[in-house]
C-alpha cells in the first residue's frame, strides 16, 4: 500500500502554507503530544490523537479544541479508528520506540512521521522579529549537562539585550514557544536523542540553527537506540544544517568527530571548549578565568575574560561539570553576539536548578548532596569527581547501560553504596567485579520507606568530612513518579533523620574538585 499523496508536505514549510484539512494522526498525549494536536487544530488540520492513556485534563483539553482522542492501552496493536482515519501525516511524541507498531504500521504504508521539533521548525514563522525573519535556534544536546546548559544559554542572551527563552526537552514544547504572541529573538532548545531520531528526515523540515552543540557523549538510551551507534547518530544530529558556530566538548573526541563530519552551512564555525588553556577558536580556563579565544579579531595574541571560578561557585557552578557546561554556553551565547560583560553578569546571577549537585544538609561533619538528576551514568560520574570521599546512593532504571566503568572508576573515592531500584542487580555486580572491598548495602524494593531506609543506610557507612551523594545514574519511575521527586525524598529523609538540625553553614560545604583538563 502507498501513502495518500493528496498533499505535498515539502511544501508545508511555514504558519501561512495551507495545512487546512490535513489528516493528521498524532501519537502520544503528553505534554508534547498536546502542544502537537493544539498547534494542528489552530492551523485547520484533522486531528486524531493516539494514546494508551491520556489525564483528564488533556481528555477535556481535546474535547474544547476539536480533536479527537482514540485511547488504545493494548499497544501492541493498531486500533481500527487509525486506518479507518487514513491519515496523511503522523506526528509523534518524544518516547515512541522506533519499532512501536503504530510506527511501523505508519512506516509500512509509506506516510511520513515527524517528530514535534521538525513541526516546530515549519511553523518558526508564526511570530516574527520587525526585521520579518522568525527567531533564530540554538540547539543543546548531550548526555548530561543539556537543561543547566539551555537555562544558562538563554540567560545570557538576555542579559545581552535579545530576547530569549529555552524550550523543548527542558519542559515547555518548543510549539508552545513558537506560537508565544510576544515573540523572540532567539529560542535555546534542548534536544533529547528521542527528539534528535525524528528532525533533519524530511524535505522542507531541515533544522539549520544558528549554533549547536554536543555537550559530551556516553552511552545511554541503548535500550531505545538499539546500540551505542544510534544513539551517537541521533545526538550527532545536532550538527546538521548549523549555520554559525558548531560547538564541542575538547575533551569528548566524540563530539568533536560529529562537528567534523556534520553537514553545516558554508562558514560556520567549529569551536572548541575545555578546562584547560584554550587554543585558537576556543574557549577555556587560565588562572581561574573562563576566557574566550574564539570570537575575537586578535584571538592570536589575546584572550578575552569571561567570568572567574568563584563567579561559578555563588552560582552553583563550581565543578568540573559546571565550568564545562558555563563554557559551553558561553560559546553559543557569544556565537549570537552577546558581549564578555553581559556573560559574566548572566553568571552571577543565575541559580542552578534543583536536583543537580545541590546541597542539601551537613549533619555531624557528613554532607548531603542532591544530584537526582543524574539520570546516566555519565552525569553520576561528574557528581561523583567532584567530591573526595563519597558514600554514594545509586540505582533505578539503567536502560541497558552497563554501571561497571563508573563504578571502576570511582572506586577509590567510594567510602560505601546504598543500592536501590530495579537494576541494583547489574551495580551489585559491578561491586563485586570492580570494587570488592567498598560495603554496599541494597535496599529492597518492597520498602515502604525507601528513601529512607536509604539515607539510614548511607549514614551508618559515613563518616566525617564524607559526601552521602544521590547520584543514581538511572532513571527514577520504577520507584518514583520522576526525578525530581527521588530528590525530594531525599532531602525529606535526610530531614526526618537528622531532626531537622541540619548545620547548614555555607563555610562547612565541602568544595569540589578543581577542573581536570584531562
Amino acid at each position: 500500500m502507498t501513502a495518500p499523496d493528496e498533499r505535498d508536505l515539502s511544501l508545508l514549510t511555514s504558519w501561512r502554507a495551507d495545512w487546512a484539512g490535513l489528516r493528521v494522526a498524532v501519537f502520544g498525549v503528553g505534554v508534547t503530544g498536546f502542544s502537537v494536536a493544539d498547534t494542528l487544530v489552530e492551523l485547520g488540520a484533522d486531528v486524531l490523537v493516539v494514546a494508551a492513556n491520556a489525564s483528564d485534563e488533556h481528555r477535556r483539553l481535546l474535547d474544547v479544541i476539536g480533536a479527537r482522542l482514540e485511547l488504545h492501552p493494548d499497544e501492541s496493536t493498531v486500533p481500527g479508528a487509525l486506518p479507518d482515519f487514513d491519515p496523511e501525516l503522523v506526528v509523534v511524541s518524544p518516547g515512541y520506540h522506533p519499532d512501536h507498531v503504530l510506527l511501523r504500521w505508519a512506516d509500512e504504508r509509506g506516510i511520513p512521521i515527524w517528530g514535534d521539533i521538525e513541526l516546530a521548525w515549519r511553523l518558526r514563522d508564526k511570530v516574527v522579529r520587525p526585521d520579518g525573519r522568525p527567531a533564530d535556534w540554538i540547539c543543546v544536546t548531550g548526555t548530561n549537562g543539556k537543561t543547566t546548559t539551555t537555562q544558562l544559554t538563554a540567560t545570557m542572551l538576555v542579559a545581552g539585550g535579545l530576547r530569549a527563552a529555552p524550550a523543548g526537552n527542558i519542559g515547555i514544547p518548543v510549539l508552545d514557544a513558537i506560537r508565544d504572541p510576544s515573540g523572540f529573538d532567539v529560542l535555546v532548545i534542548e534536544l533529547s536523542s528521542y527528539q534528535l531520531h525524528w528532525v533533519n528526515t524530511h524535505a522542507g523540515g531541515e533544522l539549520a540553527p544558528l549554533a549547536s552543540v554536543c555537550l559530551n557523549l556516553d552511552d545511554d538510551h541503548l535500550d531505545w537506540h538499539g546500540s551505542a551507534q544510534g544513539y551517537r547518530d541521533a545526538k550527532a544530529k545536532v550538527y546538521t544544517g548549523t549555520r554559525v558556530a558548531c560547538v564541542f566538548n575538547q575533551g569528548d573526541v566524540a563530539t568533536r568527530e560529529m562537528v567534523e563530519d556534520a553537514d553545516v552551512e558554508e562558514g560556520c564555525r567549529a569551536i572548541g571548549f575545555g578546562l584547560g588553556v584554550p587554543g585558537l577558536s576556543d574557549l577555556g580556563v587560565v588562572d581561574g578565568i573562563l576566557v574566550d579565544r574564539a570570537f575575537l579579531d586578535d584571538r592570536h595574541t589575546t584572550a578575552l575574560e569571561l567570568c572567574t571560578i568563584d563567579d561559578l561557585r555563588s552560582a552553583g557552578l563550581g565543578t568540573p561539570h559546571g565550568i564545562a557546561n558555563t563554557l559551553a554556553a558561553a560559546a553559543l551565547a557569544r556565537a549570537a553576539g552577546v558581549a564578555p560583560a553581559a556573560i559574566r553578569d548572566a553568571v552571577r546571577a543565575f541559580a542552578v536548578d534543583h536536583h543537580r549537585t545541590e546541597w542539601v544538609a551537613e549533619y555531624q561533619g557528613i554532607a548531603f548532596v542532591d544530584d537526582s538528576k543524574a539520570t546516566n551514568a555519565h552525569a553520576a560520574n561528574a557528581a561523583l569527581a567532584a567530591y573526595p570521599s563519597v558514600v554514594w546512593i545509586a540505582g533505578g532504571l539503567l536502560k541497558g547501560v552497563d554501571p561497571g566503568s563508573l563504578v571502576k572508576r570511582h572506586a577509590d573515592r567510594l567510602r560505601g553504596a546504598v543500592l536501590l531500584g530495579v537494576d541494583r542487580a547489574a551495580l551489585r555486580e559491578a561491586f563485586q567485579r570492580h570494587a570488592p572491598g567498598v560495603p554496599v548495602v541494597e535496599v529492597a524494593e518492597s520498602e515502604t520507606e525507601v528513601m529512607l531506609v536509604a539515607v539510614r543506610a548511607a549514614v551508618a557507612l559515613a563518616r566525617e568530612g564524607d559526601v552521602v551523594l544521590l547520584a543514581p545514574a538511572a532513571a527514577s519511575m520504577d520507584q518514583f513518579i520522576d526525578y525530581a521527586d527521588r530528590g525530594r525524598r531525599f532531602a525529606d529523609a535526610v530531614r526526618e533523620l537528622t531532626g531537622g538540625d541540619l548545620g547548614e553553614s555555607p563555610a562547612s560545604r565541602p568544595e569540589p574538585s578543581e577542573p581536570d583538563p584531562t
